[in-house]
C-alpha cells in the first residue's frame, strides 16, 4: 500500500493548480487530504473519480473551513466519519478507512496560531485524540495516522528552532505530546528512514520561505509498532506545489 498525507489548503484551490493532473500520475493508492475547505456537495467528486480514485469526505459544519477526505484506489471495508467527540466532529477533523486489518486515520490537528482560545482547544483536542487512538489500538492494532499534526516534534523539524521556541506548533507542551506518541506505540515513518535536517512539509507564504526552504515539518504518517516492520520507504515531496504544504509519502508491504 502506498499512502500520502497532504494538506491541500482548499481542495477547489488545489484543483485550479493542477491537482487532478497530479492524481492522474498515480502518486499513491490512498491519499489523505486535510483542510479541504469544502462541504460534501462542493468536493470535485467527478474530477477525482476521473483520476481513478473513490473519495470519502468529512466536512466541517462551518463553510470553507477545515475538513478531511480520503481518496483511494483500494476499496475500504469500512469508513468511519469522526470520533464521536462533539467539537472535533463539528470541525470535520477525523476520518478513518479500514483496509483488511489495517486502519488509516486521517486527522487535521487544530492550529493554535490564532490566539489563546484556540491554543487551549488544541491541547484539549490532543488529549482527547490521544485517548481515542490508544483505545482504538486495542481492537485495531495496525493503525496508520496520517495528517497535518500542526506540530514540529524536534529542533531538526523546523528551520529556526531558537526563533520559534514560543510559537504555536513548537511549544514545549506540543512537542511533549509528540514525544508521548512516539514512546507509546507509534513510529514516525519519515524519521525511521531519514535522520537528515532540512526536510519540511510546510512553508510560510512570506519572504520566499519555500524557495529558501525555511519550513516546518508538521505533516506526518505515524504507524503503530506492529506495522513498523512492513514499512518500505518514506519521503517528503516538496516539488508538488498545489498548496503551502506538500505531500508526505509512505510505502508499506
Amino acid at each position: 500500500m502506498r499512502i500520502i498525507t497532504y494538506n491541500v489548503n482548499g481542495i477547489r484551490s488545489a484543483v485550479k493548480k493542477g491537482f487532478i493532473d497530479w492524481l492522474k500520475t498515480d502518486p499513491a493508492d490512498v491519499i489523505c487530504l486535510q483542510e479541504i475547505k469544502a462541504h460534501q456537495e462542493d468536493v470535485p467528486v467527478k474530477e477525482i473519480l476521473s483520476a481513478g480514485y473513490e473519495v470519502f469526505s468529512f466536512s466541517a459544519q462551518k463553510k470553507g473551513y477545515s475538513g478531511v477526505a480520503i481518496l483511494t484506489k483500494i476499496n475500504p471495508d469500512n469508513v468511519h466519519y469522526g470520533t464521536k467527540i462533539e467539537q472535533s466532529d463539528f470541525e470535520g477533523r477525523v476520518i478513518q478507512a479500514d483496509f483488511g486489518d489495517i486502519s488509516v486515520i486521517n486527522a487535521y490537528f487544530p492550529s493554535g496560531t490564532t490566539g489563546e482560545e484556540r491554543q487551549t482547544y488544541k491541547y484539549q483536542w490532543l488529549a482527547e485524540f490521544y485517548d481515542y487512538i490508544q483505545e482504538l489500538k486495542k481492537t485495531r492494532p495496525n493503525l496508520i495516522i496520517c495528517g497535518d499534526y500542526n506540530i514540529c516534534h524536534k529542533a531538526i523539524d523546523i528551520h529556526n528552532p531558537a526563533g520559534n521556541k514560543k510559537s504555536s506548533g513548537f511549544l514545549p507542551e506540543e512537542r511533549d505530546w509528540m514525544e508521548k506518541l512516539f514512546t507509546n506505540g507509534f513510529v514516525d515513518s519519515f524519521r525511521h528512514f531519514n535522520k537528515d535536517p532540512h526536510h519540511y512539509s510546510w512553508w510560510s507564504n512570506f519572504a520566499g520561505a519555500r524557495g529558501n526552504n525555511k519550513g516546518w515539518r508538521i505533516d506526518y504518517i505515524s504507524v503503530t509498532e506492529p506495522l513498523s516492520g512492513a514499512m518500505k520507504h518514506s519521503e517528503i515531496r516538496p516539488d508538488v506545489m498545489h498548496s503551502d504544504h506538500c505531500p508526505v509519502y509512505l510505502e508499506i508491504a
